[in-house]
């Protein structure tokens, strides 16, 4: 057995029996948050975040369960319909999620732009490239669902290696085309990955990358600033001191999808709303949401993305200057 295999397998292995003793102890753990603040928050009218954060968590997990037992399920169906009937589960997994999170957290969603119908795709015969604001807890999985579910696509994500320990995630997107980032990796390999995810795909299928390279935090906005200016690069540090609510993009992984898929169109996608959850604290203080959650996304067709890197960079520095400004505007 291949060594990615062994640790897929042992990964597995310990993932997957912690999901099912953890379940049964999230739901004693709700029934203790229930019995012991439920009369207080009743009585007082208090938020009752540990009922829904302890709520959630129990459907959360059961979510993975189900997901897991039908995954195992699909293995016996034709094998040729196994990525799409992966896409269909990662799909209901998390529109349940994001269905739970309305009552539960209070979760609104308002989108504008250019979002079409699932029968209508940006453009028929083109991949597209969906690059987007990262801020706040859960907005990965709410674009993910976005794109599945409302638009139709077969999205191929870059995400963080720590995700695959959750063992649901872990399965299905395994069998879906999509790069997991270890921390600290090298910008080459990075780099290389995302080439390589992007080079094969086809109309319906979209690459979905947060060119911040994570949550966006003031103090990650300073420490991204001062970088630039230790390693000489003062006039992109003085552009991203313009900008206040996301953090000066990371270009490497941008400029290696678009060279390998010229012909995609890109998808800018800017949201505000969870913004201020940059904390343990501060997530505990926005249960429940009190703003809704907006966003905005405009296509840029291929023929008008910059043929040369270095335009390509500005170009893309550019759409992270506008993103910037739809967020000020409804702050």
């Amino acid at each position: 057995m291949k060594p990615d295999r062994l640790r897929t397998a042992a990964r597995r292995l310990a993932t997957v029996p912690a999901l099912v003793v953890l379940t049964p102890v999230a739901v004693a753990g709700f029934a203790v948050c229930l019995l012991l603040t439920g009369p207080v928050s009743l009585l007082l009218r208090g938020a009752w975040r540990p009922v829904r954060l302890s709520g959630f968590l129990v459907l959360y997990l059961a979510a993975e369960l189900v997901g897991l037992a039908l995954s195992v399920a699909d293995l016996f169906g034709p094998r040729g319909s196994l990525r799409a009937r992966s896409y269909a589960r990662l799909g209901s997994l998390l529109a349940f999620l994001c269905r739970a999170a309305v009552p539960v957290f209070g979760l609104r969603v308002e989108v504008t732009g250019e979002r079409p119908p699932a029968s209508a795709p940006l453009h028929p015969d083109r991949p597209l490239l969906v690059l987007a604001r990262h801020a706040g807890p859960g907005d990965s999985f709410l674009l993910v669902h976005v794109l599945i579910t409302h638009v139709g696509l077969r999205p191929r994500v870059v995400l963080k290696q720590a995700l695959r320990l959750d063992p649901c995630l872990d399965v299905l997107l395994g069998r879906v085309p999509h790069c997991f980032v270890p921390r600290n990796a090298a910008p080459r390999h990075t780099t290389a990955a995302i080439g390589a995810l992007v080079s094969d795909m086809g109309p319906r299928d979209a690459l979905v990358i947060f060119p911040e390279g994570g949550n966006f935090t003031e103090r990650r906005r300073r420490l991204a600033i001062r970088w630039l200016r230790r390693h000489g690069r003062p006039h992109e540090a003085a552009r991203s001191e313009r900008l206040s609510h996301v953090l000066p993009p990371r270009t490497d992984g941008t400029l290696a999808a678009l060279a390998a898929a010229p012909s995609a169109d890109v998808v800018f996608v800017a949201h505000t709303g969870l913004d201020d959850m940059v904390s343990v604290r501060t997530l505990w203080q926005g249960i429940p949401l009190r703003r809704t959650v907006r966003a905005s996304w405009w296509r840029v067709a291929s023929e008008d993305v910059p043929a040369e890197a270095e335009q390509q960079a500005d170009w893309l520095r550019a759409q992270w200057a506008r993103v910037d400004s739809w967020i000020d505007g409804r702050s």
